[in-house]
C-alpha cells in the first residue's frame, strides 16, 4: 500500500470507535472471526487493546493482520486501525 493511501484512511479511522477490544484472553479464534466480519462488513476497523490483555500492540496487530490477510494502518498506543 503507498504512503497517499495510508494517509487516507488513517484519516478516515480518525473518527472511529474502537469496534474489536482484546482482552485478558488475547487474539482468540473467535476475537478473529469478529474482527474477520468486521473488516468484510466495515473494511477499515479500529481495534483497542486491554492494558490486561499482556500482549504489545505492533506484534498482536502484525499477527492479526497476517491471520486475516488485512494490512495494519497505524498503531497509536493501544489502538490498532487495520483495512
Amino acid at each position: 500500500m503507498k504512503g497517499k493511501e495510508r494517509a487516507e484512511l488513517r484519516a478516515e479511522a480518525h473518527h472511529l470507535d474502537p469496534m474489536i477490544h482484546v482482552g485478558v484472553a488475547g487474539a482468540t479464534d473467535a476475537l478473529l472471526q469478529a474482527l474477520d466480519d468486521a473488516l468484510r462488513t466495515h473494511e477499515l476497523v479500529k481495534v483497542a487493546i486491554g492494558r490486561h490483555a499482556g500482549l504489545e500492540p505492533r506484534p498482536l496487530a502484525g499477527a492479526m493482520a497476517e491471520s486475516l490477510g488485512a494490512e495494519v494502518i497505524q498503531v497509536i498506543g493501544r489502538k490498532v486501525t487495520l483495512y
